[in-house]
């Protein structure tokens, strides 16, 4: 998108965690050439002063896009902060729930599963193998890849 862009332009992030999911120098980066290139980005929610920077002249123009880039990186360090703390709280939760044996992912579709097996051990290929099973073409592969890896460990 960045080489894309022409002077002029409007980058919408939808909201800041859009952009907060990186650290806060590599966002930094990224709302520099999204500016180097001469777009503007917009993030609803955060205060947007550009139209009063634009209107402004000599000090009061300096202190308004200083203030509006001190705004734009509070707005992404707070919003990488949340980021990581909830990543954090996802993390103990799983550790939480292993120690209680109660994570483990879905159970797996042995009916689907066997359906898949029996399909590509009679010559369906992967693609007709998926439209008769009701599932994607990677569901197979995989499926498959795990009854040949247990078929290869029996023998």
């Amino acid at each position: 998108m960045i080489a894309d862009l022409q002077p002029g332009e409007v980058v919408i992030a939808e909201k800041i965690d859009r952009i907060s999911r990186l650290p806060l120098a590599e966002a930094e980066r990224l709302v520099a050439s999204i500016r180097e290139k001469g777009a503007c980005l917009v993030v609803p929610g955060i205060v947007d002063l550009s139209d009063l920077v634009a209107a402004s002249t000599g000090v009061a123009r300096i202190v308004l896009e200083g203030v509006q880039e001190m705004l734009l990186r509070l707005a992404l360090q707070m919003a990488r902060d949340d980021y990581e703390d909830r990543r954090e709280r996802q993390r103990q939760g799983v550790a939480l729930a292993k120690q209680k044996g109660k994570y483990g992912g879905r159970k797996p579709d042995t009916t689907g599963h066997l359906r898949i097996i029996t399909l590509r051990a009679s010559g369906c290929s992967i693609a007709k193998t998926a439209a008769l099973a009701g599932c994607s073409e990677s569901q197979v592969k995989r499926v498959w890849a795990l009854e040949r890896e247990k078929r290869d460990t029996s023998t």
